[in-house]
């Protein structure tokens, strides 16, 4: 496999300080950093982007994650090992993810169960973080970014090690 160029944002350092400012106003919201990386891992999951599925495994292991509850995230719904919180992360994920498969893509009560158990400020970081999400997994998908190679540089290399501290 081989990308068809290097992501877009690498080209616009602007775009990617923009998107990196986003990113880092949602790391500071107080929105768990499990509750993120789920939902990142979900909704990447849904598109297809196998650099954002090998990246968000990666930090969330990274972070003390166990590998039942990342294996199961696909099934979230029928695996014990979610808590109600995560479980209204993931299925609001999935809504605003999946936003062309239904005439009423976010419906109210997929919104009501989040907002039973995030306050405003979590919930807007929530959905940025979907936003974000499915920003990057379209940029990688439409480029044919390979999952695993851009793991290996320096970049990435740095990045890994802010996330782990």
């Amino acid at each position: 496999m081989q990308s068809r160029i290097k992501n877009p944002a690498m080209h616009l350092p602007d775009a990617m300080q923009a998107a990196m400012a986003l990113s880092s106003a949602v790391e500071k919201s107080g929105l768990s950093a499990t509750i993120r990386g789920l939902v990142h891992l979900r909704a990447s999951q849904i598109n297809g982007c196998s650099v954002c599925v090998d990246i968000g495994w990666r930090k969330l292991k990274g972070e003390g994650e166990t590998d039942e509850r990342l294996f199961a995230v696909s099934a979230w719904r029928d695996a014990p090992y979610f808590t109600d919180a995560e479980r209204a992360a993931l299925a609001l994920a999935e809504a605003a993810t999946r936003i062309a498969d239904r005439s009423d893509p976010v419906p109210d009560e997929v919104w009501i169960e989040a907002a039973s158990h995030f306050d405003e400020r979590e919930l807007a970081a929530l959905t940025m973080t979907i936003a974000l999400t499915n920003l990057w997994n379209r940029l990688n998908i439409t480029t044919r970014q390979v999952a695993g190679e851009w793991i290996k540089s320096n970049a990435a290399k740095e990045w890994m090690e802010t996330v782990q501290k």
